[in-house]
């Protein structure tokens, strides 16, 4: 329903106003510059830059296996395999393992209780995460698999 000219979610409106937006969003990547546009999605991935980052710092510094390193870090890209139960499902799988909630959680059990392979094993996870961020890899929509919250890959 609209009030007083301004489109609100539910409306028949909103989908259109949003796809002017987007249109307006690709039109300004194409031009190449710099934009407002852009900014969340490099400030995205700045943020990824930095969590890949520090997690390969601690992960130096905490003297942990660089055999373990190589053999794990892909790991969480098995999480892909849903997509061939369809993109609904490869977009839940993928998202549940791209998401930093569990490998801070891990982490922070380990280095709380001194099981230093979940340490370990969380900040593989999170390097993972923050790589793919840093490349514009994001959270996956459940339309196909580039389009993500950081825009098409």
């Amino acid at each position: 329903m609209e009030s007083g000219g301004i489109a609100l979610p539910g409306s028949t409106a909103y989908p259109a106003l949003v796809s002017v937006a987007q249109t307006g969003a690709r039109r300004e990547r194409a031009a190449g510059g710099l934009t407002l546009a852009r900014l969340p999605s490099i400030l995205l991935r700045l943020e990824g830059a930095a969590v890949f980052g520090a997690s390969i710092a601690l992960y130096i510094h905490l003297d942990f296996s660089a055999l373990a390193f190589v053999l794990l870090a892909l790991a969480p890209d098995l999480s892909m395999l849903g997509w061939l139960a369809g993109p609904r499902v490869g977009a839940a799988t993928y998202d549940a393992v791209h998401t930093e909630v569990l490998p801070i959680v891990i982490a922070t059990l380990g280095v709380l209780t001194g099981a230093s392979v979940l340490t370990e094993v969380g900040l593989i996870w999170l390097a993972h995460i923050g790589f793919d961020r840093m490349i514009g890899a994001g959270l996956k929509y459940p339309t196909r698999f580039n389009d993500t919250h950081l825009d098409r890959v």
